[in-house]
């Protein structure tokens, strides 16, 4: 597609509050759509969707199924950062809304393993893969609406905005899970009820198509296309020129992932398998446990005005390396109090690795890539420290015992420390 003429591009910016909404509606319905799934997958796809063989396996599949999206969420970014580093923010953003949603309701009427054989898990695996292609352009294009649209001296406040949509949607996501569990019998649930969630999310992603349907280009863009026109493979132009942001944007955001789907669907599935803790206790102590990623993000953002997005994502890794360490054997005590405390803690750390990264991620490129390079980055990290969070951390249970799990959290802080630290300049291409 060719890019618009400058002067249709310079046009009046929408109001700070629906810029704000329709950055933060976006990410909520992501994680809301991505943790739905990852909570059906820890409770119920793997008997529903997968031969039966022990339980284990069948969860194993699941998970496997669960990271088949962050293989998809690199391919997606790259479509969708071309076309918005071409096109623009606001059409990129609408069409990446539509196919993240779509799939995501379509998962509501799959049937299962039982009706139709091997056909099962090959639509969920194509839908999984759907909403990852989805997803892969959202992010990037969110923080990018976010933060070309901020006031100086807000660039951190501006961009924790898609950040806030994690703990939305996760309570959207829990909250419903925990009323299933309340209403319906065990029997109900695994019939029927854990389709309503997917069927749920169609409400959401309307909300974000109407808020995103009124906005205009941002205007660090507009005045970049009047300037000149833009690369004709984004993709290939930031790898020409840019590889060393990119290697070091992918690996700053792995410990983000990582203590996110470990806290998150790890957590829940052996919380209640091997826990001992029942399913809807486990729901309400994640829920409370989130409010403290919240605010992290919020302390975050205002500490990277105040500081820079660099010093605060460094801080936040150096953090979490000792809440790694005490972190498997906090899960293996089977008390209710201490798990709440270690997943508070956790998630804690990951708003100071997650919530400047708006701020920060943007600022490594260029108007022209910026779509794209930070779509890449952010979605590529997402490959190395959440798709195989839940498989490497079960793995890890049934080799060494949950003492070994928090050594991965650990590990994925360190490596993005260094990655921090390797891109040592402070400068910001905004």
């Amino acid at each position: 597609m060719n890019h618009a003429p400058a002067a249709t591009l310079a046009v009046k910016p929408a109001p700070t509050g629906r810029i704000l909404m329709a950055s933060l509606v976006g990410t909520s319905v992501e994680f809301y759509d991505f943790y739905i799934y990852a909570t059906a997958a820890s409770l119920v796809f793997g008997p529903l969707f997968f031969p039966a063989q022990s339980a284990s396996a069948q969860l194993m599949a699941a998970y496997a199924s669960f990271a088949l999206a962050f293989i998809a969420r690199p391919l997606g970014a790259s479509v969708f950062g071309h076309f918005g580093d071409r096109v623009g923010r606001k059409s990129t953003l609408v069409a990446s809304l539509m196919l993240m949603g779509g799939s995501t309701l379509a998962i509501a009427f799959l049937p299962t393993y039982q009706m139709v054989g091997w056909v099962a898990p090959l639509l969920l695996c194509i839908l999984r893969f759907g909403q990852g292609f989805g997803l892969g352009g959202e992010w990037g294009g969110a923080a990018l609406l976010a933060v070309e649209n901020a006031p100086p001296g807000w660039r951190g406040r501006f961009g924790m905005f898609p950040q806030l949509g994690a703990p939305i949607g996760f309570i959207a996501a829990n909250g419903l899970f925990l009323l299933l569990g309340a209403f319906l019998s065990d029997e109900d649930f695994i019939t029927w009820g854990w389709r309503l969630p997917f069927l749920a999310s169609a409400l959401l992603v309307g909300l974000g198509l109407w808020v995103r349907l009124k906005l205009t280009e941002t205007p660090v863009f507009a005045e970049a296309m009047a300037k000149a026109p833009p690369p004709k493979v984004p993709f290939a132009t930031l790898f020409r020129h840019h590889l060393r942001e990119t290697l070091a944007g992918t690996f700053a955001v792995v410990a983000c992932f990582a203590i996110f789907y470990i806290s998150t669907a790890f957590a829940l599935g052996y919380g209640t398998r091997e826990g001992g803790i029942g399913r809807e206790m486990f729901l309400a102590i994640q829920l409370g446990a989130i409010l403290f990623m919240a605010i992290g993000i919020l302390l975050s953002g205002w500490w990277s005005d105040v500081a820079n997005p660099r010093k605060v994502l460094i801080w936040g890794c150096i953090g979490t390396i000792p809440v790694g360490l005490v972190f498997g054997p906090a899960m293996g005590s089977g008390s209710a109090l201490t798990i709440f405390l270690i997943l508070s803690l956790a998630l804690l750390m990951m708003g100071f690795v997650y919530g400047p990264l708006g701020a920060w991620l943007t600022g490594l490129f260029p108007t022209q890539l910026r779509y794209t390079g930070t779509s890449v980055a952010f979605n590529a990290g997402g490959i190395l420290g959440g798709a195989l969070a839940p498989i490497v951390a079960q793995g890890l249970v049934e080799r060494f015992g949950i003492g070994s799990v928090g050594l991965y959290l650990s590990i994925a802080a360190s490596i993005s420390l260094l990655a921090l630290l390797f891109l040592d300049r402070g400068r910001s291409a905004l």
